[in-house]
């Protein structure tokens, strides 16, 4: 057996992901405020790129006329234009760093919110215990004590690690260290400071009317009182069915989360990167700007590359960074242009949603928007991640308009979130000590001409956050 050596010539093609190609794609993929940090960074590390100041915009633009006019009468007057070098730097800079007219990238809008308004400063659990800690603590010991169980306390207001790992790493008594937490433990939010449920639980039980029987079904029954199972309870504590609902009405209004208020966004403001208005019949697209800085190419840089006295090295740095900054400046023009387009298509496929409300979602997928605005589909996936939409029915993260759909006994598909919005009204407007169970929840959707699974509606069921009708059922 013999072994030949040979040279094949090959021909293909190959897309490079060059850094520039990289950059424009993280771009995309970032939201509003993400593109503000990114350029905040871009303005400290490109000494040749500058913010432009609203204020310094009309002077710019009446001086950049002036510029143009006197510099085409000197070039009438010496022949200039003739030996240019192969790229015309300042041309190419100027086109670039001047504001954009496009209306889809010029937020002037007077009625939207300002980026100050839009940001909730909240306290953090650990600061509202601390606060509480510095107000009741008799020394330093006590407060150092302190700081370390409230650093050891998670979100959910419990405490992640033991008394006695506290004890050894700070070398003090476990007496102590129990003390202080038990102080904590008074401490509000009511229930934080916990090692578990049933303390958590039982912490808020203090102070309460019936107490002891709110103790022994918490302290020992808390499986049965979590799958609701009272007859059980009641057994066991041989007692009147109506003092056991009576106990489980004051439980179920403790919160076995005590530190959720502190982390929970629901009631903060969502900034849009996008603005729909209906005007008239027509929607028109407002990109959010606010806070984003307006970047131009320095014209001390400019000047300094016209120098002929720069040496090679500082026109080759300049180069370079100029390079970086023009590619920057396209790539956020690029980036905007994109979102306004995928947008626009988004009104278009979703029109009805627009003018009637979620009943009206159409099914949609990414190759839908894609084809539409000749993009490829996973342009369109980075466009709408970690973006958000103010509409005239609230505010929406642009993937909650891509959803499949489900089929209708007759005529087209519906929307799997309008299907998720039927299954929340159904449950909403149920009887609390009568559930409606998946299979009741399957017919009524039938009567509204929907075709769906039993498993399909369990498995929104579950998305929304509701229980099965056996644990959403309510005695009391």
């Amino acid at each position: 057996m013999g072994f030949d050596l040979k040279q094949t010539l090959k021909l293909g093609q190959q897309l490079v992901m060059t850094p520039q190609l990289q950059q424009a794609i993280r771009l995309l993929q970032l939201n509003r405020l993400e593109l503000a940090e990114l350029l905040r960074a871009e303005l400290l590390e490109n000494p040749v790129l500058e913010e432009e100041l609203e204020e310094e915009k009309l002077e710019d633009e009446e001086k950049d006329k002036e510029e143009k006019a006197e510099s085409k009468e000197m070039a009438e007057v010496k022949g200039e234009g003739e030996g240019k070098e192969d790229f015309d730097w300042e041309n190419y800079i100027q086109n670039y760093s001047s504001p954009t007219n496009e209306s889809y990238i010029n937020n002037t809008n007077p009625d939207l919110p300002s980026y100050e308004s839009t940001v909730q400063n909240k306290m953090t659990l650990s600061q509202h215990l601390l606060w509480q800690l510095r107000m009741t603590a008799r020394n330093d010991e006590e407060r150092s004590i302190g700081m370390t169980l409230i650093g050891n306390i998670d979100d959910n207001g419990y405490l992640k690690t033991t008394l006695e790992d506290i004890s050894e790493k700070m070398e003090k008594p476990l007496e102590e260290i129990e003390k202080i937490l038990k102080k904590i433990q008074t401490f509000d939010p009511i229930g934080v400071g916990a090692r578990d449920l049933k303390e958590c639980l039982l912490l808020q039980s203090k102070h309460l009317p019936n107490q002891e029987l709110i103790e022994q079904i918490i302290g020992n029954h808390l499986h049965d009182l979590e799958i609701k199972n009272y007859k059980a309870i009641q057994k066991k504590l041989t007692i009147p069915m109506r003092k056991i609902i009576e106990a489980v009405k004051l439980i179920s209004e403790f919160d076995p989360k005590p530190g959720r208020p502190f982390y929970e966004t629901s009631d903060q403001y969502i900034t849009p990167d996008i603005y729909i208005y209906k005007v008239g019949e027509e929607f028109i697209i407002v990109l959010n700007e606010d806070g984003l800085p307006r970047l131009r190419i320095s014209q001390t840089y400019k000047n300094l590359l016209s120098k002929h006295h720069a040496s090679n090295n500082e026109k080759d740095y300049i180069n370079d960074k100029l390079k970086s900054a023009m590619w920057l400046i396209r790539s956020i023009h690029q980036r905007q242009r994109t979102i306004y387009r995928v947008a626009e298509s988004i009104v278009k496929f979703q029109r009805d949603f627009f003018e009637k409300g979620i009943n009206y979602l159409k099914p949609m997928i990414l190759k839908e928007v894609a084809d539409d605005i000749d993009m490829h589909e996973s342009t369109i996936s980075r466009v709408t991640s970690n973006k958000y939409m103010h509409t005239p029915q609230g505010i929406f993260e642009l993937k909650f308009f891509f959803n499949s759909g489900i089929k209708k006994i007759e005529g087209k598909n519906v929307a799997s979130e309008t299907v998720k919005e039927k299954i929340k009204e159904i449950i909403e407007s149920e009887n609390i000590k009568k559930p409606f169970s998946d299979q009741e929840i399957l017919e009524f959707l039938e009567k509204a001409n929907i075709q769906i699974a039993r498993r399909t509606i369990a498995k929104y069921r579950e998305m929304l956050g509701y229980l099965p009708s056996s644990k959403r059922k309510k005695l009391i």
